[in-house]
């Protein structure tokens, strides 16, 4: 699977001059269209935050409880990264938010060329945040920019407090970490907060660490309000960017994307 679609192009040591090069082509080309991706958030004022965490870490149920809290105030969108199934997407849909599906077949992770094509069933101008629901995995999706302004990795009471240690890459890229399903911490007995702070610490990061339960509704304004300081800070650097050109043109009737890995 990595090999495939050369998320494994950052370790290079094991690997000969000839696929060193194909893979630095391919993060460099990545990198051109994230660039182009942020361009065009910017210049249609929107703020685009990456999800990214291992599966069943509650980025959905996080959206879910976001929408829900900020429905009212904030012009939401999301973009579902998934290898099958639409299953997130359609409970997006369901709290009447628009969501755009990307299955990625063997490919485990989003790269910006995945998220480019996404981006032309959205109306830009009409929306305040864009989420990427990134595929589950705590190696890859670290690797690739999408173009968005932050990343907020989640990690769960039912994973361990060591998971930053073990995956640094994906921590230390972080603007933010969650600690999810915090409510089942006290019944699982193993899992410490301030152990999992303690690692993002050791990794050199200083982005906030927040413990919360979306499905209990447990700290979720701190969260709430961290993305409000975002989204103004992001939107105030946004001023100088000269408005977008319309580039982008919503295509009714094409919310299912595939795109298999690339060679």
């Amino acid at each position: 699977m990595c090999e495939a679609c050369g998320c494994s192009a950052t370790d290079v040591a094991s690997k000969d001059a000839e696929t060193v090069a194909v893979l630095h082509r391919l993060l460099d080309a990545n990198d051109q269209t994230a660039a182009h991706n942020r361009a065009h958030f910017d210049g249609h004022r929107t703020v685009a935050i990456n999800l990214m965490s291992s599966p069943g870490a509650g980025k959905t149920a996080l959206l879910e409880a976001t929408i829900e809290a900020l429905k009212d105030e904030f012009r939401i969108a999301v973009i579902e990264g998934d290898l099958e199934t639409d299953n997130d997407a359609r409970r997006i849909r369901s709290r009447g938010v628009p969501a755009i599906q990307i299955t990625t077949g063997s490919a485990c992770h989003l790269d910006a060329r995945m998220v480019h094509d996404a981006l032309h069933e959205l109306p830009l101008a009409g929306l305040d945040i864009v989420f990427i629901e990134n595929v589950g995995n705590l190696v890859c999706p670290a690797s690739f920019d999408l173009g968005q302004h932050r990343n907020v990795v989640l990690l769960s009471a039912t994973e361990g407090d060591d998971k930053p240690a073990k995956y640094p890459v994906m921590f230390r890229a972080a603007d933010l970490v969650l600690l999810t399903k915090m409510d089942l911490a006290e019944v699982l007995g193993d899992f410490d907060a301030a152990r999992a702070e303690q690692a993002v610490r050791e990794l050199a990061n200083t982005a906030p660490v927040l413990p919360l339960s979306a499905r209990k509704a447990v700290n979720l304004d701190a969260w709430t309000g961290w993305l409000r300081g975002e989204v103004a800070a992001i939107r105030a650097a946004q001023a100088d960017t000269p408005p977008a050109q319309e580039h982008y043109h919503h295509r009714h009737g094409h919310e299912h994307h595939h795109h298999p890995a690339v060679a």
